[in-house]
């Protein structure tokens, strides 16, 4: 698979995620003769039901796959999905989930970024303290490993205001990995801000007893601040970003590109 459609399949995630239904998955299989590889996924239609985290990683799984099996459906795919929700002038997605309803919201303490939401950006939260150095080196290792890069709002500058650039990393992010170790207020904050914005959250610490009771009901990857911990997690946060791991380009190939019309 080359890289233009591994792009284009990408896209098409985002769009499907927030905006696909059971019907539309039906609609799709028989268009694309293609119903079973969608029934036959142990996860997709049953991640959409629940509205589970990894159901975007469902849906690139699918097209991956779909279009691997028949590199032309593509092209019948996107047609399904523009005319069935058209991008109205400058709308797009910033959601990394899905919702049966989209809200506009317009914040006055934040400004919204112009940049749009970048598929392999994973954003850090954590205390910016020395000590969590070797963390966030394991954090970004794993990243490495799934083909998505990571950041922290201290590796970028570009507004004159901290939160402002937190804000925007968040927004254009579509995995936030949060810290809760220590308590940070500040971690706890643009945890929020996560959350509001859909974006699909994984959080860690080195203690359960430092997770607000608001989140107890989530996954917590949990680990300890030395080698074999570090290791552990970054071997933990690989089985968790993985789903989100763009398609993998048979570069110099080239078989699929010929095939199908751009």
């Amino acid at each position: 698979m080359d890289i233009k459609t591994g792009n284009r399949i990408i896209d098409l995630r985002q769009r499907i995620a927030a905006n696909f239904g059971q019907e539309n998955w039906d609609e799709l299989g028989l268009l694309t003769g293609q119903s079973s590889i969608i029934d036959n996924h142990s996860r997709l239609l049953r991640s959409l039901s629940w509205g589970d985290e990894d159901y975007g990683g469902n849906v690139l799984q699918v097209l991956s796959r779909m279009i691997e099996a028949q590199p032309l459906s593509l092209r019948v795919i996107e047609d399904y999905v523009n005319k069935k929700f058209p991008l109205a002038g400058d709308t797009h997605y910033i959601s990394a989930k899905h919702s049966e309803r989209v809200i506009t919201f317009a914040p006055n303490v934040f400004h919204i970024p112009d940049g749009e939401v970048e598929s392999e950006l994973v954003a850090v939260m954590m205390p910016f303290a020395s000590n969590f150095r070797s963390i966030f080196d394991s954090i970004k290792a794993a990243c490495s490993d799934c083909g998505l890069r990571c950041l922290r709002a201290d590796d970028i500058w570009e507004d004159a205001t901290i939160m402002q650039d937190v804000f925007s990393l968040i927004f254009r992010a579509q995995v936030v990995v949060v810290d809760f170790t220590g308590k940070n207020p500040n971690v706890m904050y643009e945890t929020g801000i996560a959350h509001t914005l859909g974006k699909h959250v994984v959080p860690i610490s080195q203690s359960l007893a430092d997770l607000p009771s608001d989140m107890g009901h989530h996954r917590v990857l949990q680990y300890l601040a030395n080698g074999e911990g570090l290791k552990a997690l970054r071997k933990g946060l690989v089985a968790k970003l993985t789903q989100f791991s763009p398609p993998k380009s048979d570069e110099g190939s080239g078989a699929d590109s010929e095939d199908i019309p751009f």
